[in-house]
């Protein structure tokens, strides 16, 4: 049998063609098949499905992003935003629409106190990104409401950007207390616990390699600078002083402030005490030079106590402490000077400390007396006047001369209290005296330099009744030196209130006759070591005799201090001067022994 021939292939179509005429396709069109068409719409809804799922994931992490985001185009109108923006800066639905004009939204903002502070720190965002050939920048901005923003702006190649908005308000302020905690908020210097970080560091490191130095600073003189020009004054003078200190230092050394005027540089890798006493040398120097803070010319200094590890201790409280009785003993011999720790330094130290504690308890409960040396015309004999000479009954130790106590008083700013004491105790028992009688009261450079002292005084004369003019107020040629204007207008101003100005120690200075020149004092008191050198061949007799005639031609007393001798005395009067004191006239008494003296 016989197959069947081509053309009698597919006859059951009902067709006459042959089959090749249905199924002819070109090499380039293969016949699709049903399962293709099948296949190919499987394989783009499974597509169309990872879209829609790639969708919803981005739309779902750009829900839930903790930053807003935001995408404008090249027109700055919205592309897209999501939740965390909108809610950061309160924007409503139809402020979110893509489309949206970025000026729209920034209306929005100023209307409810969520725009910038400064707008042009804002726009220089773009402007800066651009200039920078479309580097992604970040700046903090601070907003109406108080917030900082942290925008992080990111340009497109095809024009406009993409921008993150992340409040950090809460996260700088949380930095900012952990750096409050470390750091010293006027000057901004490590503070103590810093430092004892950096310390407790550096002395690990010390036993392997080289020595440490730490050095404790004390400025000089700096409570009189806020007792008379302020405190805020003397906030930009620790400003100024830290800049000098760091100036001094190396990189890698601390520069701390412990509080108040005291500071500590820790100097790590030292190669020797002439390293760390070089480097004292240079701080004390460049503290010392004055100081232009708002008009005013100050100058004040810097002592300073050095301790090295390991050989003055290897623990960070062993070093401060004994750093810190080393500038005891550099404050001890006349400041603006450095000095190491030296074994037994302890001891004296625990002495000063027991005389300060001491000294404060004496203040508060006014253990102290006025003796009263007096002062007589040098023809009659008479008595013209007392000076008033504070003494301290301290227990177990007896009466103790203000010559061994001043000087710890003034540091440790007990001498206004003091001074206020002395004046208005001095007022009193003068009061009590002959009219004809005078009393003087010698004034500290610290207590004239003194906000209060005009007060203090008027409140003296007014409680006590003590007129004026027989209150006698004595200064050294010092006060002038050291801020002769101020100084110039306090003398004025005492003289004001009617009391009389004498200058102490005359010649003692090297301006003693300027100061005579810049005002017009009631006495001069002539230092006694010329009245001393009166009994020795020498210039002092002629000099005294200068100092009278000056006087007579100022009409202004001449009073010698110091007069132990009859012959001291008789030269006094050959040479004119008006009147003299010390041991050969009457020696320091108690209140209650001076009416007795009146009858002699």
């Amino acid at each position: 049998m016989r197959g069947p021939r081509p053309n009698d292939l597919g006859s059951g179509s009902g067709s006459g063609s042959p089959p090749e005429a249905h199924d002819r396709r070109s090499p380039a069109e293969p016949a699709t098949r049903p399962s293709d068409r099948i296949q190919e719409r499987i394989s783009q809804a499974a597509a169309e499905l990872a879209l829609a799922e790639q969708n919803r994931r981005f739309d779902a992490a750009l829900s839930n992003m903790p930053h807003g985001l935001c995408m404008f185009d090249s027109d700055t109108r919205l592309i897209l935003c999501n939740a965390a923006y909108r809610r950061l800066y309160a924007l409503p639905e139809h402020l979110t629409r893509p489309g949206t004009p970025l000026q729209d939204i920034f209306d929005h903002r100023i209307a409810h106190g969520s725009a910038p502070v400064d707008w042009e720190a804002y726009l220089d965002i773009v402007a800066e990104s651009e200039q920078r050939g479309g580097d992604l920048i970040n700046r903090h901005i601070q907003l109406q409401d108080g917030r900082t923003i942290q925008i992080t702006h990111n340009p497109i190649p095809e024009g406009g950007y993409v921008a993150s908005h992340e409040d950090v308000t809460e996260i700088l302020a949380a930095a900012a207390d952990r750096h409050l905690a470390r750091h010293d908020p006027l000057t901004g210097l490590p503070n103590r616990t810093l430092l004892r970080e950096r310390l407790d560091r550096a002395l690990v490191r010390s036993r392997r390699t080289h020595p440490l130095a730490v050095l404790c600073i004390d400025l000089d003189h700096f409570k009189e600078v806020n007792d008379t020009l302020g405190h805020p004054i003397g906030d930009q003078l620790l400003r100024a002083v830290t800049g000098r200190l760091a100036a001094c230092v190396r990189e890698r050394d601390t520069v701390a402030r412990l509080g108040g005027d005291e500071f500590v540089v820790l100097l790590p890798g030292v190669q020797g005490r002439k390293q760390a006493q070089d480097l004292a040398r240079r701080l004390i120097e460049t503290v010392g030079s004055p100081f232009e803070i708002q008009g005013h010319r100050i100058t004040i200094g810097a002592s300073i106590g050095l301790a090295m590890a390991p050989d003055d201790g290897d623990e960070a409280d062993a070093l401060l402490v004994n750093a810190d009785l080393a500038l005891y003993r550099a404050k001890a011999q006349g400041r603006a000077t450095a000095c190491f720790f030296e074994a037994g330094m302890d001891a004296r130290a625990e002495a000063r400390r027991k005389l300060e504690q001491d000294l404060r308890e004496a203040v508060t409960n006014e253990r102290f007396e006025l003796h009263y040396q007096p002062e007589v015309d040098t023809t009659t004999g008479a008595i013209v006047g007392f000076e008033a000479l504070l003494r301290w009954n301290r227990p177990d130790q007896g009466m103790v001369s203000a010559a061994d106590f001043i000087a710890l008083a003034e540091e440790t700013g007990l001498i206004a209290p003091l001074d206020e004491w002395v004046i208005g105790r001095a007022c009193a028992d003068a009061a009590r005296w002959p009219q004809a009688v005078r009393v003087a009261v010698n004034l500290s450079p610290a207590q004239f330099r003194s906000r209060t002292l005009i007060d203090t005084v008027a409140c003296a004369l007014a409680v006590s009744g003590l007129a004026p003019e027989r209150l006698e107020l004595e200064v050294s040629e010092s006060v002038l030196r050291s801020d002769g204007e101020r100084a110039l207008a306090t003398l004025h101003r005492l003289r004001d209130l009617g009391v009389r100005i004498a200058m102490d120690d005359f010649g003692s200075g090297y301006s003693s006759l300027g100061c005579l020149r810049q005002f017009a004092f009631d006495k001069i008191k002539i230092d006694p070591s010329f009245i001393t050198g009166l009994s020795e061949p020498g210039p002092c007799a002629a000099i005294v005799k200068a100092v009278a005639a000056l006087g007579t031609s100022l009409g202004v007393v001449t009073t010698g201090e110091g007069v132990e001798t009859a012959e001291q005395l008789a030269q006094l009067r050959e040479q004119g001067c008006d009147a003299a004191q010390g041991y050969l006239l009457g020696r320091a008494a108690p209140a209650s022994e001076v009416p007795a003296l009146f009858g002699k």
